[in-house]
């Protein structure tokens, strides 16, 4: 005898499942059983395939505390003026990064955004641009710069400004996309040209979201120039790679510590900057 399969619509099985819960529950119980049978064994697997060893872990951890005990007391030596303008070169390889990733995101964010340019293929030939630039990791920008520029902080900027520009001009151009129509449409209304509707209807809507955005990346770049100077293109980095290449622990322990805090003050001083901007355009009309 063949059976008729009656397909019911999410809202259907919804209504169906709270009305005989008794029933359906057992159901979704294996499903949900099921998928995670399938996470833990694509896990389990992964980790065999990739030489995952509680040994190996038990050794690391050894000689992770042998060199912790190397490290104490932090001490720069008679290097300390060295690192402090190491220090600086790091800032100032962030910042000016961030500046000019923003610079060029900026533009393409508005280009990106389909409120602003309706057409298809302009549309996605941009997103596309956007997506292949901050595709590719910022250490991977740094290798190809320190080949082009050479080593020092100018190929730390190249790096740090060109990735951050594809990654802000995707936040830039979803920030667009989700500011409120009607001021646009007021702007339009009143007999407003395309480039009015930006200027005024735009942008005094999107100016705070996109500078707590850049202050983000600033100090989410902070962090990033001390590594893309492992490879070459200045700042702490490139001291704490020789530092850690002869041994030198007690001046590698140094070197995070001026790291860490460094984060935690650009931290610090984005955070309180980022609630100043975003509290002040919520209380403007």
């Amino acid at each position: 005898m063949n059976r008729a399969r009656i397909t019911l619509s999410a809202e259907a099985r919804d209504r169906l499942g709270a009305a005989y819960p008794q029933v359906l529950a057992p159901t979704r119980r294996r499903g949900a059983l099921a998928f995670a049978g399938v996470l833990v064994a694509i896990a389990g697997f992964g980790f065999w395939r990739l030489g995952f060893s509680l040994e190996r872990i038990g050794s690391g951890i050894g000689q992770l505390a042998h060199f912790v005990t190397l490290m104490l007391p932090p001490n720069p030596g008679t290097q300390l003026p060295l690192y402090m303008h190491a220090l600086g070169e790091t800032l100032a390889i962030a910042f000016l990064g961030t500046l000019g990733g923003a610079l060029v995101a900026f533009p393409f964010g508005f280009l990106a955004a389909k409120n602003v340019i309706p057409n298809v293929f302009a549309h996605f030939a941009v997103r596309r641009f956007l997506d292949v630039v901050r595709g590719i990791d910022k250490l991977i920008w740094a290798l190809i710069y320190v080949t082009v520029v050479g080593l020092g902080p100018f190929a730390g900027i190249l790096a740090i400004a060109t990735a951050s520009a594809g990654e802000l001009g995707k936040l830039f151009s979803e920030a667009v996309e989700a500011l409120d129509r009607k001021p646009v449409e007021g702007v339009t209304a009143s007999g407003g040209s395309p480039a009015e509707a930006v200027r005024f209807g735009m942008l005094p809507q999107v100016l705070p979201v996109l500078a707590s955005q850049l202050l983000y990346y600033f100090e989410s770049n902070a962090r990033q120039s001390t590594i893309v100077g492992i490879v070459g293109a200045g700042g702490l980095g490139l001291h704490l790679a020789e530092q850690i290449r002869v041994l030198e622990w007690q001046k590698v322990s140094f070197l995070i510590l001026m790291m860490l805090l460094m984060v935690a003050v650009i931290d610090f001083i984005s955070s309180r900057l980022r609630f100043a901007i975003i509290g002040r355009a919520r209380l403007e009309p």
